[in-house]
């Protein structure tokens, strides 16, 4: 099997491909990110979504996409490959999304409390931390919330806390008034608390702005998600092990807890997201290179912000040609997401959705886009990683779930 220097990794988070079979035990019936953020774009905007290069690739074919055209599969064009994959752990949520991706099935899902948290959980945090109390307690978009509490929180020191349908426990604050370092502080104290509740993360929200100056509330790239560690190791602790390195851009450390990332660059956003990861191209000649790009979700999908969506989706397309020549043919490049995050949907939260998954090498350049098929688990996209950076399998013996679709390449070749 072939080995490949270097595996480019990029998270579109919150990017789905279309409902899952089980979407309404979600109550997601109908979602379809890709899908309906076309559609609503032609029908409430008036122009259609323009993905050009992601089209090669065969993002078109993975469900109906108003103005981005199918390919048809081993037509001889660009060496990429386009599938779709199944979440088999429970939840749509950006750990076990992840975790999945990485090997590791989450066959429990994590604990959610959409009524708020206890007040002797609450008032325990508050006593260990010397806060005065704390505003909202419940469930709520993350803008809304800030909007409904801000000016509150600013004149009473008492933090915002909040959650949502995924398994959270969120604080937002004010980073001048309240103070960020104190922020993250209160937040790693609530991860301990997190871990008896079986929360999947603890995510700290800085805000500024001051509205009676007519400074309007607006959220900063200062979040800092505080993740269960993972109970089993994931293929990132396997490459590890061999020595082969990772480097982590965006929030990946944060999700894997630190484990299997010993290397993180924090970014501002996709803009920023992509700069770094075009940047750490030109230096980084081995191992995973593994992005996470968060607008799609925490900027558009959660505030069901269609024209900002497909304004990041572009932004990305446009960015992939530089991507590319960056790349050898000693490079494997995978485009995946984490969960859905209709912006056309009901509510704020994650949808139950397939996620896209687009590859690319130009060792295989001429004989493509090849069809991956509906894949029956997030996990085929860390074993192909795997394989890619080992020329290996995954041990037989180990609990780490996947199946690689590297060798559909090798068998086009």
């Amino acid at each position: 099997m072939k080995k490949f220097d270097r595996v480019i990794w990029v998270i579109l988070d919150g990017v789905g491909a279309g409902e899952l079979p089980d979407a309404g035990k979600y109550g997601d019936n109908g979602s379809d990110t890709l899908g309906n953020l076309a559609k609503r774009l032609k029908e409430k905007h008036g122009r259609e979504l323009k993905l050009p290069n992601l089209q090669k690739w065969g993002i078109g074919n993975l469900t109906p996409i108003l103005g981005v055209g199918k390919v048809a599969p081993r037509s001889g064009g660009e060496g990429a490959a386009f599938g779709r994959a199944a979440e088999r752990s429970l939840g749509k949520d950006t750990t076990s999304g992840h975790w999945e991706m990485a090997g590791l099935v989450v066959s429990k899902a994590f604990a959610t409390y959409p009524d708020g948290f206890s007040k002797e959980i609450v008032d325990r945090w508050c006593n260990e931390n010397g806060l005065p109390g704390v505003l909202g307690n419940k469930a709520a978009s993350g803008t809304e919330i800030i909007e409904e509490y801000g000016i509150e929180h600013m004149e009473t020191g008492k933090p915002i806390l909040y959650t949502s349908a995924d398994s959270v426990w969120q604080v937002a604050a004010h980073e001048e008034s309240f103070g960020l370092e104190r922020l993250l502080k209160v937040c790693k104290s609530a991860r301990k608390i997190g871990d008896e509740l079986q929360l999947g993360r603890v995510i700290a929200r800085p805000f500024v702005g001051d509205p009676r100056k007519g400074q309007p509330f607006k959220r900063t790239y200062n979040r800092k998600d505080y993740a269960q560690k993972p109970f089993q190791e994931t293929v990132l602790d396997l490459l590890e092990k061999k020595k082969i390195p990772t480097l982590g851009i965006g929030k990946i450390s944060n999700i894997f807890a630190g484990q299997g990332v010993p290397a993180n660059i924090d970014t501002a956003g996709n803009t920023d997201g992509i700069r770094v990861m075009i940047e750490q191209l030109k230096t980084v000649k081995s191992g995973l290179i593994f992005v996470n790009l968060i607008d799609f979700d925490m900027l558009y999908g959660h505030r069901r912000d269609v024209p900002g969506f497909a304004g990041a989706l572009e932004e990305f397309d446009q960015a992939l040609p530089q991507i590319k020549s960056a790349l050898t043919d000693r490079d494997l490049m995978i485009i995946a997401s984490d969960h859905g995050n209709d912006p056309t949907y009901r509510g704020t939260d994650h949808t139950r959705e397939y996620i896209p998954i687009l590859a690319y090498s130009k060792a295989f350049d001429g004989m493509g886009p090849i069809d991956l098929g509906i894949r029956d688990s997030f996990s085929d996209i860390g074993a192909t990683v795997y394989q890619a950076l080992t020329g290996e399998t995954l041990p037989s013996q180990s609990h780490l779930s996947g199946s690689s679709f590297l060798p559909l390449f090798n068998k086009s070749s």
